[in-house]
């Protein structure tokens, strides 16, 4: 496979969409009102309260067989975080964002800020925005929570819907675009460790009954992070254009644009049985780095030809480079000495993605039908190195930094190029009955994969193709319009991992998944109860070993769980968000056979969570008082395979405190870790990670 130039993989794109674009403008003979909008992620509802930014409990998703879709009709398990409530538990991170949902794992690698550390049922997750493949969670950009209207979290393998994915689960990422409202928004933070930020989101028609569209978000951060000799800087900009010439033709265009200039983590601390302040640095300060520059061009097409029948579809472009230089701790090497080592990452990469469907809907007799039919394109390309060398012992006690390493002059350990193509086609089936739902997926993955070593004595290139198919049936009995059942079998699979240690599998990743669940939506409150009991197993399966980045096989795994999640609005005065998971994990086949019989790593048995909202409403001069209380509790877990050393369960709490200063005015007070507990999160190379000590940030936003 060769590489494909910038030039010609954006004007594929811009080809690609424009065909697109010429069929969607021939008008169509029949133009009925359109029941949904094809692409879109998430369809809102009509009623008062159902928008995202003013509510947490959503109605509408997709990302549970690949169809727009009423929660209760889906035979899957979708959690929603909504703009509301990422606002309101001051969420900044990706990670903070799913904290508080459940069979969603956290924080599990500490104060470690080089990706996403999250896991869903067990395993790596697979991130998507707005319907199309992003990447692992692990090994990826870290994504900006401030350029999405909302996250959606689907439990479980689901490979027909989305396509590759991890039998585990996959998190959705929905953009802010063009909406043709008016929208002002501002907001500036101060917060710890010297944050500052500004940012804004604006939108507006280009004037009254005007068919285009545009909007402006954006922020910018300057800051240092709990360890000494750390900075936390960023840069985010996102530009949509959208187009609507008729009340059944969309085009929008969005352009982002991401920076980021932090640092990796906190570089350990000894493993002597001492408990250390979380400032103390043991790194060097001219070698400790973590680098984004990311362009990302998205392209969308809508259009109802009436009667039924509607097209969709998506173009991406990517292009960025990042990496990350720091130096880790070994073991101790004297009574207040410890021995150190340099690590570093350099990568490049370029993605290009391009999906288009077609949706059918119609009634057969008594029944209700709709057909989704599409194709999907995807060429990923990275380049990635990686550096490895022992750096002077430090002392502990009374710090001596003696530089950084020059990479220009140390050859890597590991430096590959890495070539992805896959070819897809899918089909999306639903049948409707009285209170019978049947939604049936069938995707065929055609999957071309490169790796060529760059260092002497390796084997160029190695090489492979595949045809996987991937299937997904479910059913929902609903018993009155506020209760459902359902019931899954779904699919995944995913390519194979390489490893410069262990060799090239040629087998992808495959796993299924069974599923049973409980869905209520009480009328006479906005509120979603949901419970589900599930049974996973990945076969071919390797992790990837967050000290070293390379692949390590395991072979077979099972998880077994249970997941219950509760999101209510109660009264206009108090709402809440709690989860409580339960995963039985095991090593069924380890290829070395060492570790059958083990539990998977960062995998409690038990989670739980729960966040409190209590509205004070304002009364003569004063305005409404917004008071929050969350707490997250993690059970026990295991940090490696080999189930050699354990991380103790731990109690975290966090608040919110808004204030409405005026009607478009206000202030939070945002506190994670409130009682700035520390507990180690993570055993590596002979030295210890804590978790995220406290931090808070307070936040005036005004709208006009």
């Amino acid at each position: 496979m060769t590489r494909l130039s910038p030039s010609p993989r954006l004007a594929r794109l811009m080809a690609t969409s424009a065909a697109t674009a010429l069929l969607a403008a021939f008008p169509a003979q029949s133009q009925d009102a359109p029941a949904f909008e094809l692409s879109t992620i998430f369809v809102e509802s009509s009623g008062p309260g159902d928008a995202d930014s003013e509510t947490t409990v959503a109605s509408q998703i997709s990302s549970g067989s690949g169809l727009p879709n009423d929660i209760l009709d889906s035979s899957a398990t979708v959690s929603v975080v909504t703009s509301a409530e990422i606002e309101r538990r001051g969420a900044s991170t990706t990670e903070q964002v799913l904290q508080y949902t459940s069979g969603v794992t956290t924080d599990f690698y500490g104060r470690d800020d080089r990706y996403d550390f999250f896991k869903i049922r067990g395993y790596d997750a697979t991130t998507y925005r707005d319907g199309l493949l992003i990447g692992d969670a692990f090994g990826g950009v870290r994504e900006e929570p401030f350029a999405f209207d909302r996250v959606e979290v689907l439990k479980g393998a689901n490979s027909t819907a989305f396509g590759l994915s991890d039998p585990g689960g996959a998190v959705n990422f929905v953009t802010k675009s063009p909406t043709g409202e008016r929208l002002r928004e501002i907001y500036g933070t101060l917060g710890s460790f010297n944050h500052k930020e500004l940012g804004f989101d604006m939108g507006d028609s280009f004037g009254e009954g005007s068919p285009f569209s545009w909007r402006l978000t954006g922020k910018i951060k300057d800051g240092e992070a709990e360890t000494d000799s750390s900075n936390d800087d960023e840069s985010f900009f996102m530009a949509g254009l959208a187009w609507r010439p008729t009340d059944y033709t969309t085009v929008s265009l969005v352009y982002d644009k991401l920076y980021r200039d932090g640092y990796p983590n906190s570089s350990g601390y000894p493993a002597n049985g001492d408990e250390f302040d979380r400032s103390l640095f043991l790194g060097e300060p001219d070698f400790n780095y973590l680098g984004t520059d990311r362009d990302t061009l998205t392209l969308k097409l809508e259009h109802d030809f009436g009667n039924g029948l509607s097209f969709g579809s998506t173009a991406r472009y990517t292009k960025g480079t990042g990496g990350f230089g720091y130096v880790f701790l070994g073991a101790t090497t004297g009574a207040t000495t410890v021995s150190r080592y340099y690590f570093a990452n350099a990568s490049e990469f370029e993605n290009l993605v391009v999906d288009a469907h077609l949706l059918y809907e119609t009634d057969i007799g008594n029944v209700h039908s709709r057909t989704m039919v599409g194709v999907e394109f995807r060429d990923n390309y990275r380049e990635n190195k990686l550096w490895y060398t022992a750096a002077a012992d430090i002392d502990f006690t009374d710090p001596t930094y003696t530089g950084g390493l020059d990479l220009g002059s140390t050859a890597p350990y590991q430096d590959t190029t890495n070539k992805v193509q896959a070819k897809s086609l899918y089909l999306q089936q639903e049948f409707s009955w009285d209170r019978l739902i049947a939604q049936v997926g069938l995707r065929q993955d055609w999957i071309d994969q490169e790796q060529i070593y760059h260092i002497a004595g390796m084997s160029l290139p190695i090489s492979g193709e595949f045809e996987e198919t991937s299937l997904r049936a479910g059913l929902t009995y609903k018993f009155t319009p506020e209760l459902s059942l359902y019931g899954s079998y779904a699919e995944s699979v995913v390519p194979a991992s390489f490893s410069t240690a262990y060799g090239y599998g040629l087998e992808p990743e495959r796993g299924k998944q069974w599923e049973l669940g409980l869905k209520y939506r009480p009328d006479g409150m906005r509120a979603l109860f949901t419970a589900a009991i599930f049974d996973l197993s990945k076969f071919n399966q390797t992790v990837t070993n967050p000290d070293t980045l390379l692949d390590e096989p395991i072979g077979e795994s099972r998880v077994r769980g249970l997941e219950l999640e509760a999101k209510a609005e109660i009264n206009d005065q108090l709402s809440f968000t709690g989860a409580y998971t339960y995963l039985e994990s095991e090593i069924v086949q380890s290829d070395s056979g060492g570790n059958n019989g083990n539990e998977l790593p960062h995998t409690p048995k038990h989670q739980a969570s729960l966040w409190v909202n209590y509205l004070v409403p304002g009364a003569g001069g004063r305005g409404d008082l917004d008071l929050g209380l969350g707490a997250r509790y993690t059970g026990e877990y295991w940090t490696s395979t080999a189930n050699t050393d354990r991380i103790d369960a731990a109690w975290v709490f966090d608040a919110a405190v808004g204030y409405q200063i005026a009607d478009n005015t206000a202030v939070r007070l945002t506190v994670t870790n409130l009682f700035d507990e520390q507990h180690i999160a993570q055993k590596g190379f002979s030295a210890n990670y804590y978790n995220p000590g406290r931090e808070w940030s307070l936040t005036l936003n005004h709208t006009w």
